[in-house]
């Protein structure tokens, strides 16, 4: 018997907004506002967009509790609860559980660089101590190491492990659906690239994880909704509209890209943790280019 999986469509990575005295949790209410409003389907809070390994437990709990209350149950909320300790990563998957999250994204450990074998323990052993849904994520760009296709089909019988955000290559998502169409078909494809979400979706994948949505929530959320309805023209147009800026935002690292894009909109302060600092000149004017072209027009700023 075929689950229902929610976490399909179009969750945004959203990213922690700071000022000068930390967290700016007024600025964080007011993204989570427009993304509900701009109607996608899920929020990813404590990702990698997040900034989450600067954030402090408390400011994380502190955030974590934002986001559950002002989302207040109108779309589902998942929480970043990954790192390259298996113990730690499965204690904050059951504190997100107890604050009342819905999901774990869980990040394939880096640094550690684990064999495929200790890839599916990890995620196994967090799946089955926590007893909390989770997405696996691959990033092989980030964490330098790859989880198969192979592997995360193997996860797929891992019953709280209900679907993964693969930021590989297209062709390794496409390995990932085929072999999971007859295994266990309400298990999430996500991508993880907005510039292949277009592409996995018309694979049979099942959505995106996106740092563009921060910006245009609305306007990813149509183009996923298109093309998971088969509207595929319609999908397109969106897709290549968007593709210049889709790149731009990863012209520097994430989320230096965005969250200038979310200054130049009022939206929150361009205030980044070291390690990572404020956009280039030459990458700003860029990004500048492609809002206009998309006909995101800044803001004042605050």
């Amino acid at each position: 018997m075929m689950r229902t999986n929610i976490f399909m469509g179009t969750g945004t990575a959203l990213v922690t907004p700071f000022d000068e005295n930390g967290v700016d949790y007024e600025a964080f209410v007011r993204l989570i506002d427009t993304q509900i409003r701009g109607g996608v389907d899920f929020l990813v809070v404590l990702g990698t967009t997040g900034e989450a390994p600067t954030i402090s437990p408390g400011e994380r709990r502190r955030l974590i509790t934002f986001a559950l209350d002002r989302a207040a149950g109108r779309l589902p909320v998942v929480i970043g609860t990954g790192c390259n300790n298996t113990e730690h990563a499965t204690e904050s998957c059951l504190e997100a559980k107890s604050l009342g999250a819905d999901c774990a994204l869980v990040v394939t450990p880096y640094y550690n660089k684990p064999t495929q074998e200790g890839l599916f323990r990890h995620f196994e052993t967090i799946a089955r101590q926590s007893d909390f849904p989770i997405i696996a994520y691959n990033v092989p760009g980030r964490t330098g190491v790859n989880m198969t296709a192979e592997t995360t089909v193997r996860l797929a019988s891992v019953e709280n492990v209900i679907g993964v955000k693969e930021a590989g290559a297209i062709d390794q998502a496409e390995e990932i659906i085929r072999g999971l169409r007859t295994v266990r078909p309400d298990f999430a494809v996500l991508s993880g690239n907005d510039d292949t979400a277009f592409h996995i979706v018309n694979s049979g994948g099942h959505g995106v994880i996106s740092v563009l949505s921060n910006i245009a929530p609305r306007e990813v959320s149509e183009l996923i909704s298109l093309a998971r309805s088969g509207r595929v023209g319609e999908a397109r147009e969106l897709h290549l509209k968007f593709l210049p800026l889709m790149k731009s935002l990863f012209c520097e690292t994430n989320p230096i890209p965005v969250k200038y894009a979310l200054s130049r909109m009022g939206m929150c302060k361009n205030v980044l943790r070291l390690p990572l600092t404020e956009i280039s000149a030459n990458a700003a004017a860029r990004i500048d280019l492609d809002m206009e072209a998309c006909g995101l027009t800044s803001g004042m700023g605050i």
